[in-house]
C-alpha cells in the first residue's frame, strides 16, 4: 500500500502563489511517477501536472507557464508551486502516485485532498 499526505493548500487572492506538498510513504517501488489532479464543485477531476522519478515533466494547458512539479526523490515528496494563481483554479487538489512513460497512468494510490481557494 501507499499513502499520501498532501499540505499547503489555502485562500490566497488572485495573482498569488500557494506551494503544495505532498509526502508518500509505504509501497514506494509500486509507482514511478506522482502527480497532480484537481476537482473543482461541479467538474470532473482533472489532471494539472505530473512528474516521473526521472524528472519528466507535464501539464494542463490551462496551468502551462504559471504552476510548477517538482520532487525530492530522496523524501519520496512532489510539490506544485503555483504562481500567478486566478479564480478558476479554485478546487480540492489531489495528490496520485502512479506510471509515468509518454503520459501518466494514475493508480489508485490518492491523497485526502487540500482546498485551494482563489478570490478575486
Amino acid at each position: 500500500q501507499v499513502q499520501l499526505v498532501e499540505s499547503g493548500g489555502g485562500l490566497v487572492q488572485a495573482g498569488g502563489s500557494l506551494r503544495l506538498s505532498c509526502a508518500a510513504s509505504g509501497s514506494i517501488f509500486s509507482f514511478n511517477a506522482m502527480a497532480w489532479y484537481r476537482q473543482a464543485p461541479g467538474k470532473q477531476r482533472e489532471l494539472v501536472a505530473a512528474i516521473s522519478r526521472g524528472g519528466s515533466e507535464n501539464y494542463a494547458d490551462s496551468v502551462k507557464g504559471r504552476f510548477t512539479i517538482s520532487r525530492d526523490n530522496a523524501k519520496n515528496t512532489v510539490y506544485l508551486q503555483m504562481n500567478s494563481l486566478k479564480p478558476e483554479d479554485t478546487a480540492v487538489y489531489y495528490c496520485n502516485a502512479g506510471y509515468y512513460s509518454s503520459s501518466y497512468y494514475p493508480r489508485n494510490y490518492w491523497g485526502q485532498g487540500t482546498q485551494v481557494t482563489v478570490s478575486s
